[in-house]
Parts: structure tokens; C-alpha cells; sequence
């Protein structure tokens, strides 16, 4: 069965900054993260550490950065996505600016991820791409300019965050709205939720953090800060439609009490 994911959740991607043994010190600093602030945590990472992550870690929802569509049988070099579910991979990363993929891929590699119960992770460029994406029907889109991937140059414009969730939900509201690019800090983190986005993530902004393992802490931290805030949000919204319902009804009553 397909994994529920809870929100707001938080997203990790190693890319190739990190291999082998201190990879592996990302992934535990994460799951340790995530157990102690009740934060579902995705962690993208190379194919080839996927298994070793997954035995030892318990609490990371472990996603493939790529996957081919191919079957059991012939087929060298290619990444088969049994062998990605079998060594622990819950989900797969398309279309990221750096492994670029066309619709028609995109579609194949949802439908082979959807026969093996597995979680879709698509990213997209502009507005018109992500919404080509939406009517693909994958669980999550990242919705990112490719211009300010990789720190540096800024976040995502606040028009550009809202825009996109709009567009997306517009399609399929099922689809789960990330927000990532250029991401730095916990405040960042915190800021996107709070803005409507249901997760944030960061890859660069974590490996070329004076201290990454601090920053994991910092920003699944920011990540519980806005799940709390939310919650309290909504109680209070309700609260006040409460009270102006039960307003409603005794002006209604006292108008009937005077007629």
C-alpha cells in the first residue's frame, strides 16, 4: 500500500553533495529529527545508498532521485523500479531540472510507479509546466524556477509560491504543494508553510550549511513550529465561527422575541 504522507512534511535531498558513510550520518541526523519532532521527513538520495538508509533508519519516507520504466529482464545500467521498492525506496523524484524529462516520460514513469504502490515526486519550472504535471495526477509537485535552484539567488517570490498552489489545487486538489528552491533556513522553511504551502525542502542549503547537521535540526524544527501554528490557526478560526453563529442566532431570536 501506497504511504500516507502527514503535512506539513519536510523534504531532504542529498543529490551527489554526500556518498557512503557521511551520507548515511544525514540520514540518521534526519530520522533522529523527525522522531523527535513528529515530522514526516522525505530523503532523496542516490540509488545506490537507498537500501543501507532504509535498514538503518525508521522514521525517513526514502524517495529514488530517478527511475526507469523498464521490466525484470534485459536492460543494462538501466535503474529498475523493483529494485528501487525492494531496497527500501517508497517513492521517485521526476523531472528535476538537473534529470529533465519530457511528458510522455513523466507519464510512463507515474504509471509504473503507481503499479508498485509508489509515491511520485514531480517537479516543475513555470506556472504552464506545473500545470501540465497536475493533469498527470503525481502525489506531490515542487513547483520551482530552475533559475534559483541551488542557493544563492534568492527563494521563490511570494506571488510565484501562491500562484502555483492556486494552479495546481485548480487541477487536482489531491496534489500535495512543496515549495523548495533556494531555501536557506528554518525562518524559510517556516515562511512557505505558513504561506499555504504544504511542505518545504532544501538540498544545497543544507550541504553547504556552515553546519548541516545543525541546519537538518533547524529546519525540521521550523517545519513543527508551522504545523503547531496552523493548528492553532485553525482552532481559532473555528472559535470565531462559532461565536458568530451563535451571534447570528440570538439576533435572530431577539428579532422574533420583539415581533
Amino acid at each position: 500500500m501506497k504511504r500516507k504522507i502527514r503535512t506539513p512534511y519536510f523534504e531532504i535531498g542529498t543529490k551527489n553533495y554526500v556518498y557512503g558513510d557521511k551520507l548515511l550520518e544525514y540520514a540518521l541526523a534526519a530520522d533522529a529529527a523527525a522522531e523527535r519532532y513528529d515530522i514526516d521527513v522525505l530523503f532523496i538520495c542516490p540509488a545506490v545508498e537507498i537500501r543501507r538508509v532504509a535498514e538503518n533508519t525508521k522514521h525517513l519516507i526514502i524517495f529514488a532521485p530517478y527511475m526507469d520504466t523498464l521490466r525484470p529482464g534485459r536492460g543494462m545500467a538501466d535503474i529498475l523500479p523493483e529494485a528501487l521498492r525492494d531496497a527500501g525506496a517508497e517513492g521517485v523524484v521526476i523531472n528535476h531540472c538537473e534529470k529533465p524529462m519530457s511528458l510522455p516520460q513523466m507519464k510512463a514513469t507515474i504509471d509504473r510507479a503507481r503499479e508498485l504502490d509508489m509515491l511520485v515526486f514531480a517537479c516543475a519550472d513555470t506556472l504552464d509546466e506545473a500545470r501540465a504535471i497536475a493533469n498527470l495526477h503525481p502525489d506531490i509537485i515542487n513547483p520551482e524556477p530552475s533559475a534559483i535552484i541551488g542557493g544563492g539567488n534568492g527563494t521563490s517570490p511570494m506571488d510565484y509560491v501562491k500562484g502555483s498552489i492556486e494552479a495546481i489545487k485548480a487541477i487536482d486538489p489531491k496534489i500535495l504543494v512543496e515549495q523548495a528552491a533556494g531555501i536557506t533556513c528554518g525562518q524559510q522553511v517556516y515562511d512557505f508553510i505558513m504561506a499555504g504551502s504544504e511542505a518545504a525542502g532544501a538540498a544545497s542549503g543544507i550541504m553547504n550549511a556552515y553546519d548541516p547537521f545543525a541546519m537538518i535540526d533547524e529546519m525540521i524544527g521550523a517545519t513543527r513550529r508551522a504545523a503547531d501554528d496552523l493548528k492553532n490557526r485553525q482552532v481559532l478560526h473555528m472559535r470565531d465561527f462559532k461565536r458568530r453563529k451563535e451571534d447570528g442566532i440570538q439576533r435572530v431570536l431577539q428579532t422574533s422575541v420583539q415581533r
